[in-house]
C-alpha cells in the first residue's frame, strides 16, 4: 500500500529541504568523513569553526550585509533576545509596535528592564493588520518592530521614518526576502523558520550600536562578550549551526535570497487567491498586510471547519490548525516549501469544496 505524501504546513519548527534532511542526517554518522559525528566533535576544533565562519559567510553573503555589521550565533531563542535587547540598550525609553503576541512579548520583557512605549497596536482589529499611523520620538534608545507575526499572518511591508535605532526581529520571515541590513541596527531570528532547526539564534547587529551597549551585565547577556568572543564565549549550539550552514548553501544554490523571494511570492499569490476564490473559506487580514510566510485563513462556519480539518488530514496535510490564540487554519508557506505543496493544498480545497456543495 503507497504512502500518502505529506505536506508539512507547521509553523516550526518549519520545514527543511530534502537534500538538507540528508546532508544533516549524515552528519549525525559521519561528519565529513571524519569518523565522529558532528553532535560529538569539539566545538573548538578545527572542524566544527569551519562550520561557524563558513556559516556567518554564508549569512553575510546571502544578506549582503554590509561590513560594520556583526553576525553573531547565539542560544536562547527570539526569546532571549526579547530581553537582551533592553538590557543591552535601554537606558532611557524604548519603544515598540504591538503588532501580535511575539511583540507583545518583546514589550513585557522590556518593561521588566525600563520605560517603554507603545507607539501603536492592531489589537483593536485581532492584530489583523501592521500599524502604520504612527510617529517614532527622536528621544527613544531603539524602535523594536516585528516583521512577520505567525500566529495572525501578517507582514511588515515598509519601515516606518525614523532617525532612532531599529531592532527588528525577523524570526519567522529571514531570508525569505530582499532587505537592506543598512536600514536596521539590530536584526535577531530564531532558525527554526527558515534558517534551520530549533535551537539557534542569528543575530545581526551593526558595530556602531554595539558599542553604545549597557556594559554593567552578566557576561552571558552582553552582545560584546559574545561578539569579542566570534560566538564561543560558551559552547554554542554546534549542530543547529551545522545544519544552519546546510541550510544557507541550498539557498545559495538555487539562487539566493532574491530567487527564493518569487517563489515565495508565487506560493503566497496561488494560495491567496484560492482563499479569496473558495466560498468555504476566508482570509483573516487585511490584504495589505497579508504574509509570503503565513497564511491564515478561517472556515465560514464550525461546520465547514471540522469536516475540512478531517479531509485536509486525509489528504496528507501536515500542520493546518491555527494557533490556539486565532484558531481556523495556518498554513505555514515558509522556503523550503515546494510550489507542489501549495498546489496539493488548494487541490484539497477545490476538491473539499464541490464534495461539501454536493452533499
Amino acid at each position: 500500500m503507497s504512502q500518502t505524501i505529506k505536506h508539512n504546513f507547521g509553523a516550526g519548527p518549519g520545514i527543511l529541504a530534502p537534500q538538507v534532511l540528508q546532508q544533516a542526517a549524515q552528519g549525525i554518522l559521519n561528519f565529513n568523513n571524519t569518523g565522529l559525528s558532528i553532535l560529538e566533535i569539539s566545538h573548538r576544533s578545527k572542524s566544527f569553526l569551519q562550520v561557524l565562519d563558513e556559516t556567518v559567510l554564508l549569512v553575510k553573503e546571502l544578506l549582503n550585509i554590509p561590513g560594520n555589521y556583526q553576525v553573531l550565533f547565539l542560544s536562547g531563542g527570539a526569546s532571549m533576545q526579547f530581553t537582551m535587547v533592553p538590557q543591552n540598550f535601554l537606558k532611557t525609553k524604548a519603544a515598540y509596535v504591538a503588532s501580535g503576541v511575539w511583540a507583545n512579548k518583546a514589550i513585557a520583557e522590556a518593561q521588566l528592564i525600563g520605560h517603554t512605549q507603545t507607539l501603536a497596536s492592531s489589537a483593536d482589529k485581532n492584530y489583523s493588520y501592521i500599524p502604520t499611523n504612527y510617529t517614532v520620538p527622536a528621544d527613544v534608545d531603539y524602535l523594536h518592530l516585528c516583521s512577520n507575526n505567525t500566529i495572525y499572518g501578517t507582514q511588515m511591508k515598509s519601515l516606518p521614518n525614523s532617525t532612532v535605532p531599529i531592532v527588528c526581529d525577523m524570526s519567522s520571515d529571514i531570508f525569505s526576502k530582499t532587505i537592506n541590513v543598512a536600514d536596521y541596527d539590530l536584526i535577531y531570528a530564531g532558525a527554526q523558520k527558515n534558517m534551520g532547526p530549533a535551537g539557534a539564534t542569528c543575530v545581526i547587529i551593526k558595530n556602531e550600536f554595539l558599542s553604545k551597549a549597557n556594559t554593567h551585565l552578566p557576561s552571558m547577556m552582553r552582545y560584546a562578550i559574545h561578539a569579542e568572543n566570534g560566538s564561543m564565549y560558551n559552547t554554542p549550539p554546534c549542530y543547529a549551526i551545522y545544519v544552519c550552514m546546510l541550510t544557507m548553501q541550498w539557498l545559495k544554490s538555487i539562487g539566493g535570497v532574491a530567487a527564493i523571494q518569487k517563489t515565495n511570492e508565487t506560493k503566497a499569490a496561488l494560495l491567496y487567491q484560492e482563499i479569496d476564490r473558495n466560498a468555504l473559506f476566508t482570509g483573516n487580514v487585511q490584504v495589505d498586510a497579508r504574509s509570503l510566510m503565513s497564511v491564515c485563513f478561517s472556515a465560514i462556519n464550525t461546520d465547514v471547519e471540522t469536516k475540512f480539518k478531517l479531509a485536509a488530514e486525509q489528504a496528507g496535510m501536515v500542520g493546518l490548525a491555527g494557533h490556539r490564540l486565532s484558531g481556523g487554519f495556518r498554513a505555514s508557506i515558509y522556503n523550503a516549501m515546494p510550489v507542489s505543496s501549495v498546489e496539493a493544498l488548494i487541490t484539497c480545497m477545490q476538491q473539499f469544496e464541490n464534495n461539501y456543495k454536493s452533499n
